[in-house]
């Protein structure tokens, strides 16, 4: 295998964003790996506000049926393995602290738990969904005290 076809195949990796690439033609076995180039940029971020003056997220349409919003950006998983049930369901019945979902965010694994009593009326997330900061995970209605 000539020098410049190694090339063409290295470029097509950076172009496909690939990280591996194994061929074999004409008896020779090629391998190529490359390490991912992560581009980073400064970014000025204004300073948090304090806690009393952080504006409280819109309601629900319904004041019976508390959000629960993602508190990071990561991935949604709805249970502990792939073959295992979910943490709960539509129509669930939810005790505060219960572990409804886990969002895995820079390969950790962060349990997101019930804020109250209640049933589960909608889950805002399917399993793998990549969510943002703020996103609706769940919304539960409150029992009645």
């Amino acid at each position: 295998m000539e020098d410049k076809q190694i090339r063409r195949y290295a470029k097509l990796m950076e172009e496909l964003n690939l990280t591996g690439l194994e061929m074999e033609a004409d008896g020779v076995r090629l391998r190529l790996e490359r390490t991912p180039v992560v581009q980073t940029q400064t970014v000025t971020v204004p300073a948090v506000p304090a806690a009393d003056t952080v504006p409280a997220a819109a309601p629900a349409a319904d004041p019976g049926v508390v959000e629960v919003l993602c508190p990071m950006v990561g991935v949604f998983y709805a249970a502990p393995t792939e073959s295992a049930e979910p943490f709960v369901r539509r129509g669930s019945q939810v005790k505060k602290g219960d572990v409804l979902c886990i969002i895995e965010a820079m390969k950790l694994m962060n349990e997101i738990t019930a804020e109250c009593d209640g049933v589960i009326v909608d889950i805002g997330a399917g399993n793998n969904q990549t969510v943002d900061y703020g996103h609706v995970l769940f919304r539960i209605r409150k029992e009645k005290s």
